[in-house]
């Protein structure tokens, strides 16, 4: 019974190269889904992302239900992350790939209807933003960045009213 939770059902390397493949596969599939889809978690989110770590179990663990497997799994991942980290923070063209870049969206009131399209901004979410800036009119913005967490920041003009 003991000896179970030990034993592995395919070799060690095989989870860490699995574990690597799905972190990889992951990433490249969060970064393509934009910047305003891992900036605000809404219920949807939340089953998405239950139903994507369901979908990429098996590929992660196979036929094995060790304890040994799991940890092994885990501690893949975690370095994988830390890995990651420290890499981007050390190089800025592996930074901008992994986290992406900011975007304008928004230069001397004039709001680019199509940076917020193409950048999945809606209206609604620009102009709470502004709020949230203490803007009332597009006249007062200097300019509007989507940052790389997907929170939209704005700047106001100097010469804008108080």
């Amino acid at each position: 019974m003991i000896e179970s939770l030990f034993e592995l059902a395919m070799p060690w390397w095989e989870f860490v190269l699995r574990a690597c493949v799905v972190y990889v596969a992951i990433l490249v599939m969060v970064r393509m889904s934009g910047k305003r889809s891992v900036a605000q978690t809404t219920p949807f989110d939340m089953i998405l992302l239950v139903l994507l770590g369901t979908a990429v179990q098996n590929s992660l663990i196979g036929e094995d239900v060790s304890l040994l497997g799991g940890l092994l799994l885990a501690a893949t991942l975690v370095s994988l992350n830390h890995i990651v980290g420290v890499v981007t923070a050390r190089r800025l063209r592996v930074h901008n790939l992994v986290e992406g870049v900011p975007v304008l969206l928004a230069r001397n009131g004039v709001v680019l209807d199509a940076v917020l399209r193409r950048e999945n901004v809606s209206p609604a979410d620009f102009d709470e933003a502004m709020r949230r800036a203490g803007l009332r009119d597009h006249a007062e913005i200097e300019c509007a960045w989507l940052e790389t967490d997907g929170r939209v920041n704005l700047l106001k003009r100097r010469d804008a009213a108080p």
